[in-house]
């Protein structure tokens, strides 16, 4: 245990108000039918125990991505999702393939499990290269659009992937909404794909800690046996009701979405004005770097400043900020800030 490197979150000070841009959660609220459903729960029923199978949810959520319950498994959050499909498929004679710029979780993961990992660069541009992945291997995950740069892969790139592998691949996709394609509608045509998702980033419900992943039945009896050896009753009443409630309003959430991605574009619009280098954003997040400026620096006087943002101190990325994208009057708070730190 000693020896574990655990997985370091977006600071969430407590000392002051902030303009919070590290965590990459929706600057907008849930939908108006989560708060209804919530505010019609029948309290009672808290006293009894959840459907440990989410019957319900997994049906609407199997509604949306034209597939059937089957194919569907829920979890509290994606990391938990994902921490099951360590479990279930990683664990092989032969390494892990993942990007070395890339969710840091993946390595914890790795070590807590016992899984052999490599990790793949990505080339000068922070990309992904397919046919590095053409080797062999104990399994594939893939953040798609990848983080922290918010850089993504098109689909036909997922498809070559699949079609070279014989293990598991997991393209997890926690940004895909925010300007992305959704490798869902490859699940029939591969047995090996699951795809993971989350309501904590386009819902706008990361305080409710949802996330399901997507792929052939047989992938998903894995996770459920997975899950059942470890607590057969994952899901409470409340968020599932709210998560419903969500899935059935993705008119309200498809428009917030795009609030998003209008903002990403004249955030980053702003920033390339006064300097820095701005990576092609598929998330709801932009990955920058200054052409003179230390991003250290930068994270430091913002905060200052009372503005979060995400500084990794990690190889090849270590001059580099991710930026979440809020609402038009924080990136403007944002850009005034900057624009200022470096005039002084």
């Amino acid at each position: 245990m000693r020896s574990l490197d655990p997985y370091v979150p977006g600071e969430q000070p407590q000392d002051q108000q902030y303009v919070k841009l590290n965590t990459n959660e929706s600057p907008y609220p849930p939908s108006p039918k989560v708060e209804q459903a919530i505010h019609n729960f029948d309290i009672n029923t808290l006293r009894l125990y959840p459907d440990p199978e989410s019957l319900e949810l997994r049906s609407a959520l199997a509604t949306q991505h034209n597939l059937v319950a089957e194919q569907v498994f829920v979890g509290n959050g994606s990391d938990e999702v994902l921490a099951h499909c360590f479990q279930a498929f990683f664990q092989q004679s032969s390494a892990l393939l993942f990007p070395d710029i890339s969710y840091s979780f993946y390595p914890v993961y790795c070590a807590l499990y016992k899984i052999e990992y490599q990790q793949i660069a990505l080339d000068d541009s922070f990309e992904i290269n397919i046919d590095d992945y053409r080797q062999a291997h104990g399994g594939i995950i893939l953040p798609n659009p990848n983080a922290p740069t918010g850089i993504a892969l098109p689909l036909d790139s997922i498809r070559r992937l699949l079609e070279a592998s014989d293990s598991v691949v997991v393209i997890d996709e926690a940004y895909v909404d925010f300007g992305a394609e959704s490798a869902d509608s490859l699940i029939d045509r591969y047995d090996n794909l699951l795809v993971t998702q989350t309501f904590s980033k386009s819902r706008s419900l990361a305080g409710l800690r949802l996330g399901y992943a997507l792929g052939h039945s047989d992938l998903i009896e894995a996770l459920n046996r997975v899950k059942n050896s470890f607590n057969s009753y994952p899901i409470d009443r409340m968020a599932s009701i709210a998560a419903i409630a969500s899935v059935n309003d993705q008119s309200y959430i498809e428009a917030c979405n795009q609030k998003v991605i209008d903002s990403r574009n004249r955030l980053s619009e702003s920033l390339l004005q006064i300097g820095f280098k701005v990576f092609p954003s598929s998330s709801n997040f932009i990955f920058v770097e200054h052409k003179t400026a230390a991003a250290a620096e930068l994270y430091q006087a913002l905060k200052q400043r009372g503005i979060l943002v995400r500084y990794f101190k990690s190889t090849r990325i270590d001059n580099c900020l991710r930026i979440t994208v809020g609402t038009d009057e924080q990136c403007h708070q944002l850009v005034q800030a900057l624009a200022s730190i470096l005039e002084s």
